[in-house]
């Protein structure tokens, strides 16, 4: 068995309530209170997601101060710079702000995205020193970046330099003394609508601000500015980032994605054409086909084509730049399989699962840009938090996934001592070391991992809305659960248990490596077909069995029907 199985058991009476009053089937109401929704008011707001239900953007900590700023800044004619990050949040957001501040009214800002071979992520010091050289902003807004950066912001504010941050990752315990940061970790309680908004998200929200700080000066920009427009980018980074798809987030994306589908950017219909997307935009398509392409660009070069191509205007040189981040995402494919390979074969060779609580990892031939990549695959490999680190010069880079239950933020903070710099959050985590305190890092966050992981926690959890059977699972029930869409970052897919069944007939293995199996399974009365993608050699469910699957609509020549996505399986009650 693959991994610990965790049933969720609903409110009977709140499943019941919604089942009625809200008119959808028990299964989806079901599933709403296994995600928090608990009452009828509540199903309503979920299943019918309005951008008028977010929350007045004044209400994140310091918002009025950075529009404040922004607004003195366009009345004086400053010189701005947006300095952001070179990922596809970083680089969606800071495309995002520069068509407010262009179609506002503002003098066009500079943009700064920093190198990430040459200057490492945010505002390090020599990323800064070179915007300076290059810009002499009067006015620098860090976007996705900044929240821990207090040294160097201090260092820009001696040099009269006025500086906003506006990003989402953990701050310092002490803010960095900019004039302004719009953090959501900042003083925001943990149910807050925008807790989990990532930079797109607020980048969005300033944008709001602005928007209605504008129709108050009766700027004429402003009341003819459509908001809605923005959203594309917003669902781009939002996804891209794996922030929680909760709240507002759910929002944001769900209408940005309708967005993506009918997009006027050229830009983004170039990506769209190269990545072969046609009408249907999803959280997959745009995680796994738009996204890695527009991040190859920071990964392997400069995040700057990928900020040219979504702010083309014309469809030829948007295709010239899209061909170029499809080139450069293949190439960063292949490097991310060897360095993967390679890496995984060293954790192999020395892995001790009493000892590893985490692993730290690091190779001067690592190419830094993939580290990120690698650590996930190396989190999946062996289930422990996972740094990856590459060599570069006095400074090796890495990047850091961890497993549900463990903040690697939080445990890097206490090895801040160890570490040139370090940031992110709970998940996902960035960090430079000196090379030489490498061993000595391991061997601290080690320690910190073993008091703070169980046993239980080193072995990966699916979590199941309940049982279900196949009469239950009708067509009509199953097109339904589409309404929990989109899904992601802590708003799962469904997937349940679904007990005493067996093979109607022998499965066979399917796909060009043999790499998949398909299977018809009854449970006595009813038969369904079920698909386990990428078991590789692992051994077909066997006599009676129960299986962990999502239950999905396949299409045919033109018929659909119910399929199960299986995802583990386990001997039935009684059976061995």
């Amino acid at each position: 068995m693959k991994y610990r199985w965790s049933l969720l058991h609903s409110d009977p009476s709140a499943i019941s309530r919604i089942h009625k009053e809200v008119g959808v089937s028990e299964l989806l109401a079901r599933c709403l209170v296994n995600r928090g929704v608990r009452d009828p008011d509540s199903a309503q707001l979920f299943l019918n997601p309005r951008l008028k239900d977010v929350a007045d953007p004044m209400n994140l900590p310091n918002m009025e101060a950075m529009v404040d700023r922004l607004w003195l800044a366009r009345e004086r004619g400053e010189r701005i710079v947006v300095f952001g990050d070179y990922d596809v949040d970083g680089v969606s957001s800071t495309a995002l702000l520069l068509e407010v501040f262009e179609e506002l009214g503002w003098p066009l800002p500079n943009v700064y995205l920093p190198h990430r071979l040459e200057e490492g992520y945010g505002l390090s010091q020599k990323a800064v020193e070179t915007c300076l050289t290059r810009f002499s902003p009067e006015l620098l807004l860090a976007v996705d970046c900044g929240s821990t950066a207090g040294d160097t912001i201090a260092w820009l504010r001696n040099y009269n330099v006025d500086v906003l941050v506006l990003d989402h990752h953990q701050i310092a315990e002490e803010p960095p003394d900019a004039n302004a940061v719009v953090n959501p970790q900042i003083n925001s309680a943990e149910d807050a609508p925008f807790r989990e908004l990532c930079a797109a998200g607020l980048a969005f929200k300033l944008a709001h601000a602005l928007v209605k700080r504008g129709r108050e000066e009766n700027l004429p920009e402003a009341f003819s500015f459509d908001l809605r427009k923005l959203l594309d980018l917003v669902a781009l980074g939002t996804i891209a980032d794996l922030v929680p798809l909760t709240g507002e987030n759910r929002v944001l994306v769900s209408k940005g994605l309708e967005c993506l589908k009918n997009t006027k950017r050229p830009g983004i219909q170039a990506l769209k054409e190269i990545a072969q997307i046609e009408d249907r935009v999803g959280v997959f398509e745009v995680g796994f086909q738009l996204g890695p392409r527009l991040n190859a660009a920071g990964r392997l070069e400069n995040a700057l084509d990928a900020l040219e191509l979504l702010r083309a205007g014309e469809k030829e040189e948007a295709l010239t730049l899209a061909r170029e981040l499809d080139f450069q995402n293949r190439e960063r494919q292949r490097i991310e399989r060897e360095m993967a390979e390679s890496c995984v074969e060293q954790v192999r060779s020395k892995f001790e699962s009493e000892r590893d609580f985490v692993i730290v990892e690091g190779d001067l031939r690592w190419h830094v840009g993939v580290v990120g990549i690698v650590a996930s695959r190396v989190m999946r490999a062996f289930y422990r938090p996972s740094i990856i680190i590459g060599g570069e010069g006095p400074e090796w880079r890495g990047s850091g996934r961890s497993i549900d239950g463990f903040d690697l933020a939080a445990a890097l903070r206490e090895c801040d001592d160890l570490l040139v710099r370090h940031g992110g959050h709970a998940m996902a985590v960035g960090l430079s070391v000196d090379p030489k305190k490498v061993d000595e890092f391991r061997e601290r966050l080690n320690g910190i991992a073993k008091e703070r992981i169980s046993g239980e926690q080193l072995r990966p959890e699916i979590t199941l809305d309940g049982e279900s059977n196949m009469r239950e699972l009708k067509l009509d029930t199953v097109s339904e659960l589409s309404r929990l869409q989109p899904s992601g970052q802590a708003a799962p897919r469904v997937q349940l248990a679904i007990r005493n069944l067996k093979h109607y007939r022998p499965p066979r293995r399917i796909g060009a490596e043999q790499r998949h199996l398909k299977m018809l399974l009854t449970d006595g009365q009813s038969v369904m077909e079920s698909i386990w993608w990428s078991c590789c050699d692992a051994e077909p469910p066997k006599g009676i069995f129960d299986i962990a699957a999502e239950p999905t609509v396949s299409e045919f020549n033109g018929r659909k029907q119910v399929q199960l996505k299986m995802m583990d399986w386990r001997p039935a009650l009684g059976e061995s």
